[in-house]
């Protein structure tokens, strides 16, 4: 076997990206910014879904 490494065995030993920095990754090297504030408003519903079954559901509703 030679010394050299291929590109894809150097890519092999990289450390692995977690899912938020890959999709920044993703984001810069796409030009994909017009997903960001998308994903956010997705978050911020899921968020106020999960609180509403839980004891902060009095709080949430006084907000609207």
């Amino acid at each position: 076997m030679s010394e050299r490494k291929t590109e894809f065995e150097e890519a092999g030993q990289d450390k692995q990206l977690t899912l938020v920095q890959e999709f920044v990754v993703f984001l810069k090297e796409n030009k994909k910014w017009w997903l960001l504030p998308i994903l956010l408003a997705f978050a911020v519903m899921g968020l106020l879904v999960v609180l509403g079954s839980t004891g902060a559901a009095p709080f949430i509703y006084t907000l609207f």
